[in-house]
């Protein structure tokens, strides 16, 4: 499996996801990081993998916060991503990625980030038994506890995020765009999460299905 993970913004640096991929037991996942999308992303490239990972913000990358897309300029924006998941393809947005609001974008994804307390013990616990949980535990580690708005009836959640300052909210979930699959994963901000086994595998679950 070949996947494109789009990483690298401001406040999300892509040493984390780096680090957290080195510490993956070997799977035979090929992943290419890319922290410049803009100025890389075109729907030929594109084309080269199996699935695509966002977990970067609507930034160019962490030396510059101008933005990722930019109307006019931009090859692949939201409207490509829209059509790259509609016509079959597969989408995984982690953490950060939650954060591009684009209308289109969000249309897409199907939610969109509204704040977080300052980090703190999260708790992420599964709420639905099936592919995307498989072999995975509840877990608990600092993080940012996302909340979000979530703008689309048709999502299927499988998980939730609970902590003392942030209530509990939902922290993943898959629905269907087209003939393509969108899975959301909003815990991510630290290494600390990136690490850790449980992670991991519901990383490597979604990315397997939404596999085109």
């Amino acid at each position: 499996m070949r996947v494109l993970l789009i990483c690298d913004d401001i406040w999300h640096p892509a040493d984390v996801i780096e680090r957290g991929l080195a510490s993956m037991p070997p799977e035979e996942m090929e992943f290419d990081l890319v922290r410049t999308a803009k100025d890389i992303l075109s729907d030929s490239f594109v084309r080269h993998y199996d699935v695509i990972a966002v977990a970067s913000g609507n930034a160019i990358n962490a030396a510059n916060s101008a933005p990722w897309f930019e109307p006019g300029v931009t090859e692949f924006g939201p409207e490509e991503f829209a059509e790259y998941v509609r016509t079959g393809g597969g989408l995984v947005v982690i953490h950060s990625g939650l954060t591009v609001h684009e209308p289109v974008y969000v249309d897409l994804v199907g939610s969109e980030f509204i704040t977080h307390p300052p980090r703190c013990m999260t708790h992420v616990r599964v709420t639905a038994e099936n592919e995307l949980t498989s072999g995975v535990s509840d877990f608990s580690e600092r993080d940012e506890h996302y909340q979000l708005d979530v703008v689309c009836p048709d999502i299927e959640p499988f998980l939730e995020t609970s902590s003392e300052s942030g209530g509990t909210s939902l922290s993943g979930y898959v629905r269907r765009f087209g003939q393509g699959k969108v899975v959301v994963l909003a815990p991510g901000h630290t290494l600390a999460v990136w690490e850790n086994p449980n992670f991991q595998q519901l990383f490597k679950n979604a990315l397997r299905y939404v596999m085109k």
